[in-house]
């Protein structure tokens, strides 16, 4: 271990553990380093990875064998190992060095009999054995790993991946992502939702090739990455069934006025939240020591509201422009939807977006009226 970086002492829910500390800022992404990344701003992205794993335990009647992938500095495994309850074992994995070393620190400080450190390339270790969790969070895109995961997880497995690609997914560098993710995307107002849907009809394209499907459990989008839950199941009639959500959008559906382009796709347009999983979820994160615990329930009450909503979303800022008229306030397009019968939810793609069954006349109507 490069005994030349400072090591810094970390508390995350209850679990105390040693990092190579060098980002403060519990914003944005990180810097990729000579030395484990340990990232702060991701904490909530490894709380939320402590009830998903204990319900995946709970509604399992066997041994749970756990991966964190690409475990860099470790925080996520041992904090899994470590607060998880059940029959279950965490392998922690880094083909860093650096990382290695770090991990068997981690493990032997916090007196873990669960938990093992491996030193391999991430696509070597899942081709050699099965796993019922895989967590895929790298540095930028997850897209190398998914065709090793998916055939390493067991049926009903979970597979977890972050995309921190996100210009890539949100149509900023078009030809990257037909390139990495075999997609025409789009820059367009809802291109977060858009970029989720790309990395989620990548990771159905995968599982179909192997007779499989998926099922999104929690999908999110947060200021600089994408985050996918989702459940592998085996069979033809499900990988038949999942690769009906893989569609094209036009640019229209997209909300945007140009007609000078190519339809956007494919991407998944079923369904990217299961409702009756969140709501179980929502009790478990009460039992666990979480520091981003409110920050967290915020993200699944929303998530829960949106369950069941249709894709994509509007903005009051984009209607109102559109329309030329004032920005209403969102309490007031809720009551006139909710009045005329229709379904209206916020988002988590955007603090000014609002998913409907309404017909856009009828949207465009309620802000004409605020004139």
């Amino acid at each position: 271990m490069n005994s030349a970086q400072h090591i810094e002492c970390i508390t995350e829910g209850k679990t105390e553990f040693l990092v190579f500390k060098k980002k403060s800022s519990k914003k944005g992404p990180g810097s990729k380093d000579k030395v484990p990344f340990y990232n702060p701003a991701m904490e909530l992205n490894r709380d939320l990875s402590i009830p998903i794993n204990q319900w995946l335990i709970d509604n399992s009647n066997i041994h749970v064998d756990i991966l964190d992938g690409l475990a860099a500095s470790g925080a996520r495994g041992i904090r899994l190992a470590n607060e998880l309850v059940g029959d279950f074992d965490v392998i922690i994995n880094d083909w860093s060095l650096d990382a290695y070393d770090l991990i068997k620190r981690n493990i032997k400080k916090c007196k873990l009999k669960n938990a093992f450190a491996v030193n391999k390339n991430l696509n070597t270790l899942i081709s050699d054995r099965r796993f019922h969790y895989i967590d895929i969070d790298p540095f930028g895109s997850p897209v190398y790993f998914v065709d090793s995961a998916m055939r390493s997880i067991y049926n009903d497995g979970i597979i977890a991946c972050t995309a921190t690609d996100t210009a890539t997914l949100c149509g900023v560098y078009p030809k990257v992502c037909l390139r990495r993710y075999g997609v025409r995307s789009f820059h367009s107002p809802v291109m977060h939702e858009t970029g989720l849907r790309i990395l989620l009809g990548f990771i159905c394209r995968e599982a179909t090739k192997y007779d499989k499907g998926i099922e999104p459990l929690i999908c999110y989008s947060t200021d600089h990455y994408f985050r996918v839950y989702v459940r592998v199941k085996k069979g033809v009639g499900r990988a038949n069934k999942s690769a009906g959500n893989l569609k094209y959008a036009t640019p229209k559906e997209l909300f945007s006025p140009r007609e000078d382009v190519a339809d956007v796709g494919p991407l998944w347009l079923g369904k990217i939240e299961n409702k009756k999983a969140i709501h179980e979820l929502i009790s478990y994160v009460f039992k666990k020591k979480l520091n981003t615990k409110g920050e967290l329930l915020k993200l699944l009450d929303l998530l829960e509201n949106e369950a069941d909503a249709p894709p994509f979303f509007y903005t009051t800022d984009n209607m109102a422009s559109s329309l030329k008229t004032s920005v209403p306030r969102m309490s007031y397009i809720f009551e006139k939807l909710k009045k005329k019968g229709y379904d209206v939810a916020r988002t988590c793609f955007s603090p000014i977006g609002f998913k409907t069954n309404a017909p856009r006349d009828e949207i465009e109507e309620i802000f004409k009226q605020r004139r």
